[in-house]
């Protein structure tokens, strides 16, 4: 696979603008972008158009978790804009994951990617919530799940990817947020990791944020973690 599209740059941006103005300074290097949800309620879906229009693929990442039919709708709305993948809670059980599996099928591009664990929480914060076990087996038992339901892939953080790889199979995409440069801040992400590394496990892509989009020229910082890659 070519390094440029493992790579997703995360646009966590609050305005169209600054958007633009990571895409212009990535310019060809970059073939993939993660639009969240503050982007997408800054710029709209214009701006996901604008970038497929630019040759770009795009992650939508919508963290799906409602009833069935709104989540179908949803992905329909998502596939219509010609995203790339789009993201679904696992949490929300197999009716859920199997309504956007579906709704994705007038769309053969279109990759439903099952969110298992947040990157942000911890064992502690599972507990807290009622989930005994850990954060890594919870991830497993969520990401079979996913499977079952027909998902193309997870979401999950790089110190899953093994125990994910073993437990998927070959086929399944695996991406990894959470990621970043070693000695470059980990951010809000409580289960990080390297891009290398990730990959190495055998992680399908890894979303870069902070590491390429604040460093002071984002298309060196993007470089390096290409480099990365087949360290």
């Amino acid at each position: 696979m070519d390094p440029n599209n493992q790579i997703i740059v995360a646009l966590d941006c609050d305005s169209r603008p600054a958007a633009d103005g990571i895409v212009d300074q990535l310019g060809d290097d970059c073939g993939f972008y993660k639009v969240g949800l503050e982007l997408l309620t800054v710029a709209g879906p214009d701006f996901i158009k604008h970038l497929v229009a630019r040759g770009k693929r795009v992650f939508l990442d919508l963290k799906l978790f409602e009833i069935p039919n709104s989540v179908a709708g949803a992905v329909r709305a998502a596939g219509a804009l010609g995203v790339s993948m789009v993201t679904v809670h696992s949490m929300g059980g197999t009716g859920i994951m199997t309504a956007a599996v579906d709704a994705a099928r007038d769309f053969p591009d279109l990759r439903i990617l099952a969110l298992t664990v947040v990157t942000s929480m911890t064992d502690e914060d599972l507990a807290d919530i009622g989930v005994r076990d850990s954060a890594m087996e919870q991830v497993v038992r969520l990401a079979r799940l996913a499977g079952k339901a027909g998902c193309h892939g997870v979401i999950a953080s790089p110190q899953d990817v093994g125990a994910l790889r073993s437990a998927l199979g070959a086929a399944a995409l695996i991406v990894t947020p959470g990621v970043s440069l070693p000695g470059d801040s980990s951010a809000e992400h409580a289960r990080p990791g390297t891009p290398g590394a990730a990959l190495a496990d055998g992680a399908s892509h890894v979303i870069v944020g902070r590491t390429v989009t604040r460093a002071a020229d984002p298309a060196a910082a993007f470089r390096r973690v290409r480099a990365g890659l087949v360290l």
